[in-house]
């Protein structure tokens, strides 16, 4: 779904790990990458440790079926690891990872609510997004709070797995890649024609109109915002020109 190459991963020596502590398991707090918010609590032992470090896919320990299980192996939204760090007395994992869609089996993004805290806290003030507010949700924020972006991202996904009736973006996703493929070139259209003849209100409502049509399309794909900021990120850093690239 996702071939980013992880951000921090570098192999951890389990021999540093205090499994006897804990009678074999420790626990492993999971992160998002993108905000830092914590996403949820499971346990590991030796043998998840090493599967989720050989597949790149966060695996746990299943205290009550006593077995290993993939997160997402059933409910499709997986967790693509992007790191792990052991804490100082060795007995506590932090594992840094990329969700596939919502965390927790109540259909939250997290498994402590919608409203997790991240590592850095969005304004109090702000108008909430047009399109939660069309879904429902108000969500705030400010155009320099781009951790949003990942709030919004999360938001579609769980509109998606709803499949609600009501839901603008259920139905979007229900009436194929086609189709909401189009409606970004209608959006990005309005965009163009807004930064011609238009004022500046009209050009940041079109503009957010598209953002949020590239989300649901990029979803559609199976793909993520994130993957975009990487490649754009690669771009700026690469020092070596290729045919057809471009340079920031």
């Amino acid at each position: 779904m996702n071939d980013l190459q992880p951000l921090d991963l570098q192999p951890l020596n389990l021999q540093r790990v205090d499994w006897d502590k804990g009678a074999g398991l420790v626990p492993a707090i999971v992160q998002d990458v993108r905000d830092g918010r914590v996403l949820m609590l499971g346990y590991m032992n030796r043998e998840a440790l090493l599967r989720t470090q050989a597949t790149r896919r966060v695996t746990f320990y299943s205290r009550s079926r006593a077995c290993l299980w993939e997160k997402g192996e059933t409910s499709g939204h997986g967790l693509q690891l992007r790191g792990i760090r052991l804490d100082c007395d060795g007995d506590t994992l932090l594992i840094s990872a990329l969700p596939e869609g919502p965390v927790c089996h109540t259909g939250t993004a997290t498994c402590f609510g919608d409203d997790a805290p991240a590592s850095a806290q969005p304004p109090t003030e702000g108008a909430p997004n047009e399109r939660a507010r069309i879904e429902g949700t108000p969500v705030e924020g400010t155009p320099a709070d781009l951790t949003f972006l990942t709030q919004l991202e999360q938001l579609i996904a769980r509109r998606i797995v709803e499949n609600s009736e009501g839901s603008y973006t259920a139905r979007l996703y229900r009436s194929g890649v086609r189709r909401v493929a189009q409606k970004v070139g209608e959006e990005g259209l309005e965009v163009a024609l807004a930064g011609c003849v238009e004022g500046d209100d009209a050009l940041l409502g079109e503009s957010a109109d598209l953002v949020y049509h590239l989300l649901v399309l990029l979803r559609a794909r199976a793909l993520s915002f994130e993957q975009v900021v990487e490649l754009l990120r690669s771009r700026h850093e690469s020092t070596i020109s290729t045919a057809g690239s471009r340079k920031l």
